[in-house]
């Protein structure tokens, strides 16, 4: 590690030159170049999740392989592992294309097309120097693009065209890097224009990856690897390395051991099995690795919380997850309660037949995005395997996400789990009521759904107040099972313990509304007896906790009632 002594961090920076020259802390990964060199597929496409390293890899790529300032390049990489390697002499050999999709982000095609355009453009105007080598004919092409007034087929053509230009310059055939190639797909179905982003996009990379006479090697990168059907058709020539595989897993993300010398190096005293909570969990291949950019934010702040969360794109996700809330709840419920669940994962995902598809894509997005990994090593002769969340800070990120996709108003249901640990029942009601009148809809609380429904306001309160207390559901104590316990995890806060049982009615009958309430009020009546008869308390007077809040709540569709006792 170049940099071990050094306590700048590179939040956010990504471009592997300024992190060498300004002394930033690096994580030795250039031995990746010297297998990639070794690899010998002429295409390599690596999936991997959002903020893992992708885009300084490629800077780093670039930075050595690129025949321009071949003598001041070298000097970024004395004394780094790949100096040490037969395949240093390699460095500064080719000329290198490197263009990033990564902050593509348009609301329809025409934008789109605009954004591509300003790119390519953008890099033709990084080699305008290669004009006084063309031909006549190719540097009115040339300038077509530069000017952005090409037509359509010279726009999928370009980078081809360009690595052409590049080779007449150099005489040397040329490395192309494409970074986040599948954005603009992945952005283009969110917002509904997939069709004309595929039909540009399998056109302008099969030109210059495929058949192309003047490349010498392509290197890509992605969260997905769309499928073959898609985009990669007719492209035989791609060598995709996803999570699911060995090879290359320790240049993207964190080993144990950098961890570890990160920690001493940067003085903090934290035990590793807590760090391992919250950032590590990922099975790559076989291998465990840790978020990289969590971990650096992770240094910077000295302090453990939800880093790679707030910064990742999550609007596919949170796309997912609106169209299948009903049918990925039981799956859902049981990540959440840090289970793992048997899924199909595989390296396809495909978008052009999504609707017809949701359930057999939705996990594969989950966990080739990061927010899943597998429970054990991926076996490839084996169709369904076991994921789960992998660490405390995905979990924080899934609690959030549960509540505002199955509940809306985060506001209000936050408001009613402080009403709850205040002991303010009346305001716990008033809040539990909002929830019901606004949001019962979403499961059908009189017919298929409605035991999910109210098992998922539960499992919202379990997963806002976790923090606070230890918090268990269905589980036995005294001489029976109770519905929901809360433990207060600071006994010497004084906080009272919470237990709660739930009583659910079926059929009125077409009895009066007074009724209806008359047979709630009994149902809670008979919920706080339940409580008591059965001794549930004895779990938190054995932990020392005196004061325990008893609370019994029936519901009846959108009608309920609550009755309290301390």
């Amino acid at each position: 590690m170049k940099n071990s002594k050094k306590t700048k961090l590179p939040i956010g920076v990504s471009n592997f030159k300024d992190i060498i020259e300004k002394n930033y802390y690096y994580f030795d990964k250039t031995k990746f170049i010297e297998n990639i060199l070794e690899d010998g597929s002429q295409v390599k496409l690596f999936t991997r999740p959002r903020r893992f390293g992708k885009t300084l890899n490629m800077s780093m790529l670039k930075y050595f392989f690129d025949v321009k300032n071949k003598d001041e390049n070298r000097k970024l990489f004395e004394g780094m592992n790949i100096s040490k390697s037969e395949y240093f002499d390699m460095q500064g050999n080719f000329p290198v294309i490197s263009v990033s999709f990564k902050k593509y982000q348009e609301k329809d095609w025409e934008n789109g097309f605009d954004m591509i355009k300003d790119i390519i453009s953008g890099l033709y105007d990084e080699f305008e120097f290669v004009k006084e080598k063309l031909s006549t004919r190719k540097k009115k092409k040339f300038d077509s693009i530069l000017m952005e007034e090409a037509n359509l087929a010279n726009w999928k053509n370009s980078l081809a065209d360009l690595s052409n230009y590049l080779y007449d310059f150099y005489g040397k055939k040329v490395i192309v890097l494409i970074d986040e190639y599948d954005q603009p797909i992945i952005n283009s179905y969110i917002e509904g224009y997939y069709d004309e982003t595929i039909d540009f996009f399998k056109s302008f990379y099969g030109a210059v990856l495929k058949d192309n006479e003047y490349l010498e090697m392509g290197v890509m990168t992605g969260i997905l690897r769309v499928a073959k059907e898609n985009i990669f058709s007719g492209l035989n020539n791609v060598k995709v390395h996803s999570i699911l595989n060995e090879r290359f897993t320790e240049y993207f993300g964190v080993l144990e051991n950098e961890v570890e010398t990160a920690l001493k190096d940067f003085g903090l005293e934290y035990d590793l099995s807590d760090v391992q909570k919250w950032y590590n969990g990922y099975l790559f291949g076989e291998t465990k690795v840790y978020n990289p950019w969590s971990i650096i934010n992770f240094l910077d702040e000295k302090k453990l919380g939800a880093y790679w969360v707030n910064t990742s794109e999550n609007s596919l996700i949170k796309l997912y997850l609106q169209k299948m809330k009903k049918e990925i709840f039981d799956d859902f419920s049981k990540l959440l309660n840090e289970e793992s669940i048997s899924k199909i994962i595989n390296d396809n995902v495909t978008f052009g037949n999504l609707e017809a598809n949701f359930e057999k894509n939705f996990w594969n997005l989950f966990f080739h995005s990061g927010y899943l990994t597998l429970a054990k090593k991926y076996d490839v002769m084996k169709k369904i395997v076991s994921v789960k969340i992998p660490n405390k800070e995905i979990l924080e990120m899934f609690s959030d996400m549960f509540i505002e996709v199955y509940f809306k108003n985060t506001g209000i249901f936050l408001g009613m789990t402080d009403a709850l640990t205040n002991g303010d029942i009346s305001n716990f009601k008033k809040y539990l009521k909002e929830i019901l009148l606004e949001n019962a809809g979403i499961f059908d609380v009189s017919g298929t759904y409605k035991e999910q429904f109210y098992h998922g306001l539960m499992l919202g309160l379990i997963l806002t107040l976790k923090n606070e207390y230890e918090i268990t559901s269905n589980n036995f104590a005294g001489k029976g099972r109770y519905d929901l316990l809360l433990k207060p995890k600071n006994i010497l806060e004084g906080k009272e313990g919470i237990i709660i049982e739930l009583k659910i009615i079926n059929g009125t009958e077409n009895l009066s509304n007074d009724k209806i309430h008359e047979k709630l009020e009994k149902e809670c009546e008979v919920a706080l007896n339940q409580i008591d008869e059965k001794g549930y308390s004895s779990v938190l007077k054995n932990a020392g906790i005196e004061k325990v809040l008893k609370i019994g709540i029936a519901f009846l569709g959108k009608e309920f009632e609550v009755k309290f006792e301390k």
